[in-house]
């Protein structure tokens, strides 16, 4: 089966809107690809940007090879304020895995990106920036992919 190494490093995201009136809102990330809820990784949360959170952290993928050939599949990157009583929804960026590899192929399968964040069909408050890295076309054996399920994941 043909994947590649998909990294993300989730840099920052500035003017979202405060959810929380009250307390310091501290802004965490909820980052998956495709409609695989298994793929679903999480960022640190930021305690001290409030609505202008700096993460620079990376995640690490597996993807099969036509997750970059298709348009359906999506990088999906939701962003939330933690709270004691159940983390409440700031907004997401959606953003095609094929776009993503066509927009970097030309620097060499890296770039960085700054989305607008939306919610729901309101527009966009606020930006987040990430960067992106696609690593050379591999060839998993199915044997070899079964037992490595538990670090990379997705091809």
């Amino acid at each position: 089966m043909d994947c590649r190494k998909f990294e993300i490093t989730l840099i920052s995201a500035s003017d979202l809107e405060d959810v929380r009136k009250l307390f310091k809102m501290k802004v965490h990330a909820r980052v998956s690809i495709g409609s695989n809820p298994n793929t679903e990784k999480r960022s640190p949360t930021d305690k001290h940007g409030e609505i202008n959170p700096a993460w620079n952290f990376s995640m690490k993928y597996t993807i099969s090879e036509w997750m970059i050939q298709y348009p359906n599949d999506m990088l999906v990157i939701k962003l939330y304020c933690k709270r004691k009583l159940g983390d409440r929804y700031i907004g997401e960026v959606h953003m095609s895995m094929k776009e993503l590899y066509e927009y970097s192929y030309a620097s060499g399968g890296s770039a960085i990106m700054t989305c607008p964040v939306h919610k729901g069909c309101a527009q966009s408050q606020g930006v987040l920036r990430f960067s992106y890295r696609f690593g050379e076309r591999v060839t998993i054996d199915k044997l070899v992919l079964a037992e490595s399920i538990a670090g990379w994941s997705m091809c």
